[in-house]
């Protein structure tokens, strides 16, 4: 039962957060923002979790993660009233800001509690389910925005959005004591530092790969709807777009447990990154909505691997009791690549087009699935 509620409040805030990407860009495009513009945005939604992930794992390690899932929550529908209340560019800064802070505390809390419900043996599958849970979120989250956009407007859509946060909010609080405690740092002694954790070679691969992935699951969530914008869709196809990308994040994390069972993760992850590369090796060569949403399902296929894998993996390497703390590491090299890839790329598509920012993607990634498959040890 534990399990269920944590995947249902996933997809609750999950979806609220996705979408306010979808309505942040699109609004800041609203309100004449250039691709530069666009990027800084992107990076202010990563930049409090690059600096706080880690102190939030911490933190979530020794109280626990009900009141930084709720506070977390609370943070989330502050950040999406923000441009409801006070419209205009500089709010939508700040509030990306607020929502990027908000969500990290939610979702360390989450990562970290996930590898506490049920038995050491369940912990593949429960990564599974709320990998699922965030894929759901991830199709619903754009698909909500964009028709609420077309329909709506920008701040009733953001509105719109809120609505899950508040069921969130009920069921937390009605269901607090579903929620359990991580498993109990065991080892207090002094001098314990994340390099302690950096240290730890499978651990230190599982970081970089992830940051990989994240950084091109990012671009992708706010380089998309400007792409597909200047292309001349409508908001409504854009959210249509970006839901079939997740779409197929569900459908490969539906298969992956099948797939583990037949290769190791290194093999999986590797392929993925190559896959997610060829992806966007095309999204230059088409401005059709079918074929865009066709490269977007590609794309997630490849993207959709590295986030449950990744979950597992950090769960079983971390020390006891250090789970969370792992998952904050995590939290910060994914933001790391959040804050330069986006202001690096957004440099590159004022500077050189939206083909620039695309191909120099999927040279990034092909090198980092390169690294990735020399490096790392393979199962016998």
């Amino acid at each position: 039962m534990a399990m269920y509620l944590i995947v249902l409040l996933c997809i609750l805030n999950h979806t609220a957060f996705t979408g306010s990407r979808v309505v942040f860009s699109l609004y800041a495009i609203d309100l004449g923002a250039n691709s530069l513009a666009i990027g800084v945005l992107v990076a202010f939604y990563a930049l409090c979790p690059l600096l706080l992930a880690i102190y939030a794992g911490k933190l979530i390690d020794r109280v626990g993660a009900r009141v930084p899932m709720l506070a977390g929550t609370l943070g989330v529908m502050a950040g999406i009233a923000l441009p409801v209340m006070l419209p205009g560019l500089a709010t939508l800064y700040f509030a990306a800001l607020l929502l990027g802070s908000a969500f990290m505390f939610f979702f360390v809390a989450v990562q970290g509690v996930t590898g506490a419900v049920g038995q050491p043996e369940d912990r593949g599958r429960n990564y599974g389910l709320l990998s699922i849970g965030f894929s759901i979120a991830s199709f619903l989250g754009p698909l909500i925005a964009g028709f609420a956009i077309d329909h709506l407007g920008f701040r009733n859509a953001l509105m719109v959005l809120s609505i899950g946060l508040v069921l969130s909010l009920v069921a937390q609080w009605w269901r607090a004591d579903s929620i359990p405690r991580p498993a109990p740092n065991v080892s207090q002694e002094g001098g314990q530092s994340v390099l302690d954790l950096l240290r730890i070679p499978p651990l230190r691969r599982i970081f970089i790969a992830s940051g990989f992935v994240s950084g091109a699951w990012d671009l992708y969530n706010f380089y998309m709807p400007v792409y597909a914008h200047s292309a001349g869709l409508s908001a409504s196809a854009i959210g249509m777009i970006l839901a079939t990308f997740s779409a197929a994040t569900l459908v490969i994390r539906l298969f992956l447990p099948r797939m583990l069972k037949n290769h190791d993760e290194v093999r999986i992850l590797t392929v993925a990154i190559y896959v997610a590369s060829f992806a966007y090796m095309l999204f230059p060569f088409f401005t059709n909505a079918w074929a865009l949403a066709a490269i977007s399902f590609m794309l997630g296929l490849g993207l959709g691997t590295g986030q449950p894998l990744s979950m597992n993996l950090i769960y079983n390497l971390a020390p006891t009791g250090r789970a969370s703390e792992a998952a904050g590491i995590r939290v910060t090299v994914n933001n790391m690549a959040h804050v330069t890839i986006p202001l690096v790329f957004g440099g590159i598509g004022s500077a050189m087009g939206f083909a620039a920012v695309f191909i120099s993607n999927a040279a990034v990634l092909f090198a980092g699935a390169f690294i990735n498959n020399r490096t790392a040890p393979r199962k016998h």
